[in-house]
């Protein structure tokens, strides 16, 4: 039997919870009371202008309350839900059922939003105004907040912008085919919006998709009588994609100017920065190979392209997540790359566009930089220094790239940085610590514990988890986690079940609170299951190298590492090999087709859900970064086509797909599904109407139920 390398004494890391009450966590109460059996944060935790104090949104006497507080005092109610919406009913204004978003305008004002209007509280006076007169349309679909309460949102695809109590519609000819001021690139290479405000909010940049090219593809509408179909855009990997193009509205003339991005038409405008003077706008444009990014600076005047800073090349992929973050009164700004094997900081000059220095480095990932100090000597970040499963906080000087440690405790850690950068507002969890809240000064001193949550599992009966690595065939650690079953009896044998995903940009392991390990699986353990999770190379946070390694051959280097997890599983005296599952959704619902059919016989009984069958049939984006183009890398797509493995099925697969689908679209799985009955394979299935990629809701319930009867019936 093959080796581990366990080192359980120095690495293992496990947390007990009691099991000696009554209550068990079924799958209705770990999908419909969530949030109530999940640890409490101080919501809306952030710092009030101008001052050292901090506020949260909190319920005392059943009543929604925002607390303020100082470091030395007790918090205090400061403002009661109920003073805003009497204010509101007196201007008979919407009201609010709970707290909308808040954010400050100035210590003494705030600003939030009530169907479809912002608003703005002054604290001292207790009065409310509107911030501008605007109200959104119902269908808006995205805002954008600018300075001086200058709002840009796309209704019916077009742009309209709201200034000095006027809506101005910026664009006319948005609709099915042309989209603006909307995240575009299926979301890829970190965009989330389509509206990018300068500074002044004297300009706005906007995206324009013109889609008219990608192929049609039909969602059906199973709630009509008759069904009715609706279009929408799927640009399938190897065909034909959309063209983007950046435009600038400036205010002051109404006028809109196009960025000269040039061609191909074919390739990614990603993380748009605007400089601080608002007179040009950076891309870092992307070929769409995905090997080769130029960060390029266009005139937001005339759209002329200025110049290139700089390039950069991968043998396999490029993926820019990070716009440039501009120093506070300096020339200079920070680039995130991965260009030494991790993601790193790089300080450039900004007149010049040259390195200056590289200022972290080492075998650990910059998640993100949280910000910087008023005078631009030393930046925040959030990093893995502590390790690929923890989140820490470093303060790094951009002098020297001399780096400090502002967190020492291993865990998730997430700051909410004070403008002033002297104090951090901490929120830390670990294994056993549902979650802690400190301030911390710049030596990452803890000043003041303000909030510690309680285990929100206390009266419930849980199982021990447990997260620790493993060594993969390739040499590389593999974080895994296991939940034993609730009363575990080592003498005893369990069935297992392996949850997986595996794809890229998600981490299943990590140490927070339970391992991050889903609330559903307490209800298994509660069943008298084991559940097991590794996370595999392909996913984050472990390097280039690591992630890297799945490069035109999904689900080969992913299956290897899973079944690491699976053997050390087998080897364990208290695991039943002959009773193993295995269960994921999207890439998780690949990987499990793909274990369960390109590894017979090792699992008795899988549910796949969302599965991506045939890469050929996903987006172009995500796909060809991962497996180039069919046309590029026919074999690669040939081997991770699973409908050609449905002869190998032993045991019980259920597959399960949203109708409505629109990320990984229903006809994969329908695809698998006639195969199987043209095999003479007997496969289950289960389909939900009207979701999307994810069922939500109540249905999230039944479909838990209906995957839990099924292992039961036949693990």
């Amino acid at each position: 039997m093959k080796k581990y390398f366990l080192l359980f004494l120095a690495l293992c890391l496990s947390t007990t919870f009691s099991f000696s009450q009554k209550k068990t966590i079924t799958a209705d109460l770990a999908i419909l009371q969530r949030a109530a059996l999940s640890p409490k944060r101080l919501s809306q935790l952030q710092w009030v202008p101008g001052t050292t104090d901090y506020v949260y949104t909190d319920t005392l006497n059943k009543e929604q309350i925002l607390f303020r507080s100082t470091f030395s005092g007790s918090a205090t109610p400061y403002l009661k839900l109920a003073e805003v919406n009497s204010a509101l009913k007196a201007i008979s204004a919407d009201t609010l059922a709970r707290w909308s978003l808040l954010s400050f305008k100035s210590k003494d004002e705030l600003k939030f939003s009530a169907g479809g209007q912002e608003y703005i509280y002054q604290l001292v006076q207790k009065k409310l105004s509107k911030s501008d007169a605007y109200k959104l349309p119902e269908d808006a679909e995205v805002s954008e907040n600018g300075p001086d309460g200058k709002v840009a949102y796309v209704s019916g695809n077009n742009i309209y912008v709201v200034a000095g109590g006027a809506v101005r519609q910026v664009t006319s000819d948005g609709g099915y085919e042309i989209v603006y001021g909307k995240s575009v690139h299926r979301e890829e290479f970190g965009i989330d919006k389509g509206l990018f405000w300068t500074s002044d909010g004297s300009s706005l940049a906007f995206y324009r998709m013109d889609q008219s090219m990608v192929t049609d593809y039909p969602i059906v509408d199973w709630t009509a009588k008759p069904a009715k179909e609706k279009q929408i855009k799927y640009p399938f990997a190897g065909e034909k994609s959309h063209h983007v193009t950046l435009g600038v509205y400036n205010l002051q003339s109404g006028k809109i100017t196009y960025l000269k991005t040039g061609e191909p038409a074919e390739q990614y405008l990603t993380n748009i920065a605007w400089r601080p003077d608002g007179k040009s706008v950076f891309i870092a444009v992307v070929n769409r190979d995905q090997n080769f990014m130029k960060l390029n600076e266009y005139s937001a005047v005339t759209g002329e392209f200025i110049r290139t800073l700089f390039e950069e090349r991968e043998e396999k992929y490029v993926e820019p997540l990070t716009p440039m973050e501009f120093v506070n009164g300096k020339n200079q700004f920070i680039w995130m790359s991965r260009r030494d094997g991790y993601n790193h900081a790089y300080l450039y000059d900004l007149t010049s566009g040259k390195l200056i220095r590289q200022l972290t480095k080492g075998k650990w990932e910059v998640v993100s930089v949280t910000g910087m100090d008023e005078k631009g000597t030393r930046m925040i970040i959030q990093c893995t220094v502590g390790g690929a499963i923890n989140r820490d906080y470093c303060s790094v000087g951009l002098d020297d790239g001399k780096m400090k440690r502002l967190t020492q405790e291993a865990g998730m850690h997430n700051f909410v940085m004070h403008p002033s950068t002297n104090y951090f507002l901490d929120t830390f969890s670990d294994l056993q610590t549902p979650g802690v809240t400190v301030v911390r000064d710049m030596n990452g001193k803890v000043i003041r514990e303000i909030y510690r949550a309680a285990n929100p599992l206390e009266k419930y009966a849980t199982g021990k988890v447990k997260i620790f690595p493993l060594i993969g065939v390739s040499g590389d650690t593999l974080w895994s986690r296991m939940v034993l079953p609730v009363d575990f009896d080592s003498s005893k044998k369990y069935p297992a079940i392996l949850y997986v995903y595996g794809g890229p940009h998600l981490q299943l392991v990590n140490n927070g609170w339970m391992g991050s390990a889903d609330l559903s699986f307490q209800a298994l353990a509660s069943k008298g299951y084991i559940v097991f999770s590794i996370d595999n190379r392909g996913t984050p946070y472990r390097g280039k190298a690591f992630e890297h390694a799945v490069h035109r051959q999904l689900g080969v280097c992913e299956m290897q590492d899973q079944m690491t997890g699976v053997n050390y599983m087998k080897s364990l005296k208290y695991v039943d090999s002959t009773r193993l599952g295995v269960n994921g959704w999207s890439f998780g619902g690949f990987m499990t087709t793909s274990l369960m059919t390109r590894n017979p016989g090792v699992f008795k009984v899988a549910v796949a859900g969302g599965p991506v069958i045939d890469w050929s049939m996903y987006e172009v984006m995500y796909t060809e970064r991962y497996m180039d183009t069919p046309e590029q890398n026919p074999e690669g797509y040939k081997t991770s086509e699973l409908t050609q493995y449905v002869g190998n099925l032993k045991g019980k697969l259920m597959l399960i797909h949203g109708t409505s689908d629109d990320v990984v679209v229903w006809q994969h799985s329908l695809g698998y599904l006639k195969k199987s009955i043209s095999s003479g394979v007997q496969v289950d299935y289960m389909v939900y109407p009207g979701h999307l990629h994810n069922v939500m809701g109540k249905d999230r319930a039944h479909l838990m139920n209906k995957m839990y009867t099924y292992f039961e019936e036949n693990l």
